[in-house]
């Protein structure tokens, strides 16, 4: 039996982004639950969210973030072989919205297929990423977290509607002749995966067809306390396990939740203050999968990052699944 090689390492080649184009404000969400502006800003950081409208779909939002990507990349579309796409909003069970993807970005043919694993699967991304160019399956794999929340929001929801937003971020991963993605450290903890949940199944709605249009629920605390105190030693371990210190970081990109948890969760890992701290969710709302990238785009428009520098990111979410890692920004 022949085993494949591949290079010793591999990294982040591109980056490229796609937002919502309807920017939505606390206000406009404020009356169905009952809230205000002051509220929301004081509990989540959120001034504004970003929203597609009707017409665009998620994969509209995909294909934008990943042909910038590539062109980023310096690539053509036809060197990716394989296409790993992270959402929890693509409205088919099947086919999956990968290989659809895929047909669009004129990659073909490749391999493709999508990760549910809501705000943690672009670092599970980035991990599958990684570990195919090194093993040798892969050349180039484009990585995108995309999602269009819209399509499952409750306006009257208090828990976590008015949280959420639309976008997309995709990177390409290739061969690298230095470390640039450190280890992945992940995992789960499926006895508590009714704090974030969808509120019936689709089979309740077939059954039953008084029953709601299918949303998403959160317990607000309880989340809250299980990502500012245990998502914290999960970050200090990858950046432990790539070697480093906190000293080493010059940038944390965590899942835009809560500007609360991510501002508890830099103290709890004990960062430097010289370490940038992304907070895209004051703008962008919390776009699952996607956040993270559009997160790191920000900080480059901002002129807050570089190329080359070291960046901790951690994802987490529904389930509850997380992970975390450090990468070399492209």
């Amino acid at each position: 039996m022949t085993i494949r090689r591949g290079p010793e390492f591999a990294r982040i080649l591109g980056l490229g982004v796609a937002r919502g184009e309807n920017v939505v404000t606390n206000d406009e969400i404020a009356g169905p639950i009952e809230s205000s502006d002051e509220w929301i800003r004081q509990r989540t950081g959120i001034v504004t969210r970003v929203r597609a409208g009707a017409d665009t779909s998620v994969l509209d939002l995909a294909e934008a973030a990943s042909r910038d990507a590539i062109a980023h990349a310096g690539i053509a579309a036809d060197e990716i072989d394989t296409v790993i796409l992270s959402t929890i909003s693509f409205p088919h069970m099947t086919p999956g919205g990968a290989p659809t993807l895929a047909d669009r970005l004129g990659i073909g043919p490749a391999a493709a297929w999508d990760i549910s694993a809501a705000c943690a699967g672009y670092c599970y991304a980035i991990s599958q990423a990684d570990a195919l160019v090194r093993s040798g399956q892969s050349r180039n794999v484009l990585v995108i977290g995309a999602e269009k929340m819209s399509d499952f929001v409750d306006p009257t929801d208090r828990s976590i509607s008015f949280l959420l937003g639309d976008g997309a971020g995709a990177v390409v991963i290739g061969a690298s002749d230095h470390a640039a993605i450190g280890p992945t450290v992940w995992g789960s903890d499926g006895s508590r995966a009714d704090l974030i949940r969808q509120t019936n199944s689709w089979l309740e709605l077939r059954e039953d067809p008084s029953l709601p249009f299918p949303t998403l629920r959160q317990e607000g605390q309880s989340v809250f306390k299980w990502a500012s105190f245990q998502m914290a030693p999960v970050a200090s371990a990858a950046i432990e396990a790539a070697g480093l210190t906190p000293g080493d970081i010059k940038a944390f990109i965590a899942h835009q939740a809560n500007v609360r948890i991510i501002d508890q969760m830099v103290k709890q890992i004990g960062l430097p203050d010289s370490v940038v701290v992304a907070r895209d969710i004051a703008d962008s709302g919390n776009t699952s999968a996607a956040s993270i990238p559009l997160a790191t785009e920000r900080l480059y428009r901002e002129g807050l990052v570089s190329s080359g520098d070291l960046a901790l990111q951690i994802g987490f979410g529904a389930g509850l699944v997380y992970a975390a890692q450090v990468v070399e920004l492209p």
